[in-house]
């Protein structure tokens, strides 16, 4: 990551709640040809916290999804603790409280474009983490009840990147998998794990989008796509997520270069 900070955008995509059995189903099928670009794939990965807040609140203080072999993992980004086990030569050290506060004090415009109601700006707690970047953006239609919220949340990217020409950190928070997700499967009245993976066929239809956007600037992009966590439906009587279940703590992670229109 030394080379990589300085030299390349970075993008990060937080697919709220996607599951990493779904995930895994839906790219096996050939169904998400856009999200995972040619020879890349998902890694099953835990997540460092069972709901939103919890989860991102590690992953901006470095701790991403951690690999479910045992360890210790090299980090992609750790914050200066002395001690660390997982802070290793490739790794990239921040002498800040969090990843974008880093990041910003090595150059960078580190924008969030917000999703669900943890980055929502309406109370304290929902200006946390959207508290952490330079620019923050969250709007109603960005939000869980609209069936189109990832292509507004593109659009606001859009306006962003076109101003900002130098090195941006860009964080989307997609909210579309999360509950409600019902209507991207034609004629469902509730919630179930085939509305989430309808869901996660309607992110890969428009994800495309982003990924040109940032492949059309000045220098390469870092982007790193995962789930915060997974949810519920059903599965020994649990529904939802914020509970310690395997279906909650197993997420999709990956990560890949956008370089000249491709993915190496």
């Amino acid at each position: 990551m030394n080379t990589i900070v300085g030299t390349h955008d970075l993008l990060m995509i937080t697919l709220d709640t996607l599951r990493y059995d779904v995930a895994a189903a839906q790219a096996e099928a050939g169904l998400l040809p856009n999200l995972l670009p040619p020879g890349v794939r998902w890694e099953r990965r835990h997540s460092p916290g069972s709901f939103t807040y919890a989860a991102h609140a590690a992953m901006f203080a470095g701790f991403l999804p951690t690999p479910v072999t045992p360890g210790p993992h090299p980090r992609l980004f750790a914050a200066t603790f002395p001690g660390s086990e997982t802070t290793a030569p490739g790794t990239w050290v921040f002498d800040a409280p969090d990843l974008p506060t880093g990041l910003a004090r090595a150059g960078y415009h580190t924008v969030c474009i917000g999703g669900v109601g943890f980055f929502n700006k309406l109370t304290p707690l929902g200006s946390a983490l959207p508290g952490l970047f330079r620019e923050s953006h969250w709007e109603p239609e960005f939000g869980v009840t609209n069936p189109a919220s990832l292509e507004r949340q593109i659009d606001r990217a859009a306006e962003v990147l076109e101003r900002v020409p130098g090195l941006v950190m860009l964080f989307l928070n997609v909210s579309a998998l999360h509950q409600p997700n019902h209507f991207y499967l034609p004629g469902a009245r509730e919630d179930s794990i085939d509305s989430h993976a309808a869901a996660l066929r309607y992110v890969d239809r428009h994800i495309g989008r982003l990924y040109d956007l940032m492949r059309r600037r000045r220098r390469p992009c870092l982007a790193i796509v995962c789930s915060d966590h997974g949810t519920a439906y059903g599965e020994d009587g649990h529904t939802g997520h914020r509970i310690g279940h395997e279906v909650v703590w197993a997420v999709p992670y990956t990560h890949f270069v956008l370089e000249n229109h491709a993915a190496v």
